[in-house]
């Protein structure tokens, strides 16, 4: 039954995002060791088991793979096998199980899907799975401990468990901006790298919002000035609600003004100026109204109209009396009110059709100025931020060069103490760490330069390593960079991919002499095409393939004695002749007794890191 570990104790997963958490945050166990010389020169006993290894590899429909299952060892184990046999498709296909793109090309032709499984173990005997498929159509899936889970935390998992050291890293090794990252993971300051990276991240957002609130700054100053001449427009004609209405009914009175005077002037006459006029009149109408009354008394109520008409027609000449008095006839005032309504009836046109709209405009715009001068409040606070966001990211950085100049001065020493078990007893290595760069040049891994320097022949300067290494070089300046920062990796199983590459003779003795070192304390998987190399494994696989039914397929086996003496034959010379098979099995028999020693010597082992200073170019 699948099972995850937290700590020392395991128990069932209860749902992905759980298990996920547990991979991603999992405490190695305690008995995580580095690969050291204890006082007394004792090497690690070759049975003790890494905190974490990988038990199980399972393989389905990839590439040439029909069906592959690999039980590895906990100690040194080699692939080998004919090129193009499929060794490089297992490394693959670990690799697809820390985070590696899966493409549907990778599906063996015909098959519907690819499937890859690793089954990691730990010390205590507790078992997890991963597992990765990839259709041929459609989306892969990615199960931890049978829960689903996402790629970004199958990367996460995989950077614990598994290192691979892929081919194309002798080429990354040639570029010295990958030097800070085996700096860093050398001297176990990862943690404090990726705060700097944090701190920068920070630092960037906030001189992007700056940025951009500036550009909106910039923009914003053009739309106030456009805002205030609006405004300033509006302000200069200041009209007031309802003032339209008013303009324009005072307009037609100063148009009308002789017209009016002239009806009221003539309707007070008619009231009461004329012969016929309608008071005169009206004393005939209330005696005929009277004697109505008198007559029949449905008019009494109508005759009463007497007492109520001349008091309303008393007011109404009254009204027009005073009417007449107040109108005014003045060419002057009608042209400013006609004046003052063009101004008011312009800016309703320009700003919505209506004096209400004008208005509603203004009081916008007033808001929009505010909005403007609270985003100026707003740019000083970004300013502030971005200000003490660089503060933090420098002192981060800071802090981060004295730590790395530090651990070149140990890893300069330590670094040329592995080449001289590599055969390479005369390297001198430099480790040249550029601090105080210019402000163009600061980033996410703070504000050094890092770059080894290599001299690998007496008398010679060190130079740039892309500039002198050799291919082989190369191979035995990175081994010795993995063995040193294996020294700090707790329970990773550590992949090499052609590490030999290059090397040959008594080099590649020495490669498969730190690497078998290596096995004693992790797990290691190593393809090779070099014998000696080979011979120091405590696991050997063969690696081959063949056409069966008009198919290719690829086929693995855990070697006996035998077979490794017979592989060990073609790999020294190409044939299994009886010369050959004596000497694989002489360098197999020279190597089991070597590895089979009780100690290794003092200087075999990496030495404890120290603080003494050692050239370092700032």
């Amino acid at each position: 039954m699948a099972r995850r570990w937290e700590g020392a104790s395991c128990r069932r997963l209860p749902c992905p995002l759980d298990a996920v958490k547990h991979y991603v945050n999992m405490a190695l166990p305690s008995t995580t060791v580095a690969i050291r010389r204890d006082p007394a020169g004792a090497r690690a006993r070759s049975d003790e088991r890494p905190p974490v290894m990988i038990r199980f590899l399972s393989i389905r429909d990839l590439a040439i793979v029909d069906a592959m299952d690999i039980e590895l060892d906990h100690g040194f184990n080699v692939l080998t096998g004919e090129t193009g046999a499929g060794k490089s498709i297992i490394i693959g296909a670990l690799g697809l199980l820390v985070g590696g793109r899966g493409a549907a090309d990778l599906v063996r032709t015909g098959a519907a899907g690819a499937r890859v499984q690793a089954t990691f173990e730990t010390e205590d005997g507790e078992e997890s799975i991963v597992r990765r498929e990839i259709p041929a159509q459609g989306r892969g899936r990615i199960f931890i401990d049978d829960a689903l889970a996402t790629a970004a935390a199958l990367r996460t998992l995989g950077r614990r468990l598994v290192d691979i050291h892929g081919q194309h890293e002798h080429q990354a090794l040639l570029d010295p901006r990958s030097h800070v990252g085996l700096l860093d993971a050398y001297g176990g300051l990862e943690a404090a790298a990726s705060e700097v990276a944090a701190a920068h991240d920070r630092w960037r957002s906030a001189e992007m919002q700056l940025e951009a609130e500036r550009e909106g700054a910039r923009e914003a100053a053009a739309r106030i000035e456009f805002l205030q001449f609006q405004l300033e427009e509006i302000d200069r004609i200041s009209p007031q609600p309802g003032e339209d209405e008013l303009l324009r009914n005072e307009r037609r009175r100063l148009a009308n003004a002789d017209r009016l005077l002239h009806l009221a002037s003539q309707t007070y006459a008619a009231l009461y100026e004329r012969d016929d006029s309608v008071v005169s009149s009206l004393g005939v109408v209330w005696r005929q109204l009277d004697e109505l009354a008198a007559l029949d008394s449905a008019f009494v109520e109508h005759a009463a109209a007497r007492e109520t008409v001349p008091p309303l027609l008393d007011d109404l000449a009254h009204a027009l009396r005073s009417y007449a008095a107040a109108v005014e006839v003045s060419p002057d005032r009608l042209g400013e009110v006609e004046t003052r309504l063009a101004d008011v009836e312009r800016l309703a046109r320009k700003y919505g059709g209506s004096l209400d709209a004008v208005l509603e405009r203004r009081t916008a715009i007033d808001a929009e100025i505010r909005r403007c001068t609270d985003d100026e409040t707003r740019r000083a606070a970004l300013e502030s931020e971005a200000v003490a966001a660089r503060a933090a990211y420098l002192g981060a950085a800071r802090a981060l060069s004295t730590r790395r100049v530090t651990q070149a001065r140990s890893l300069a020493p330590a670094l040329e103490a592995e080449l001289r078990q590599l055969a390479m007893p005369n390297g001198r290595v430099d480790v040249v760490v550029e601090t105080g760069l210019p402000a163009e040049r600061w980033g996410p891994r703070g504000t050094d330069r890092v770059e080894l320097f290599l001299s690998a022949n007496p008398g010679e300067d060190a130079r740039p390593l892309a500039r002198v290494a050799s291919g082989g070089e190369l191979s035995r300046v990175m081994l010795a960079l993995k063995t040193l920062v294996a020294t700090d990796t707790a329970g990773k199983t550590l992949v090499f991919d052609e590490i030999d590459a290059g090397i040959g003779g008594r080099a590649a003795d020495r490669v498969g002499e730190r690497l078998r070192a290596l096995g004693d304390r992790y797990q290691v998987l190593c393809v090779t095409h070099a014998p000696q190399l080979a011979a120091y494994a405590t696991a050997h696989f063969g690696v081959s393939k063949c056409v069966s039914e008009g198919r290719t397929r690829t086929a693995v086996e855990r070697l006996s004695p035998d077979g490794r003496i017979a592989e060990l034959a073609r790999l020294m010379t190409g044939s299994g002749s009886s010369a050959a098979l004596a000497s694989a099995s002489e360098l197999l028999d020279s190597r089991h007794a070597a590895s089979a020693r009780a100690a290794l010597p003092a200087a075999a082992l990496p030495a404890v890191r120290d603080e003494t200073p050692r050239t370092s170019r700032e």
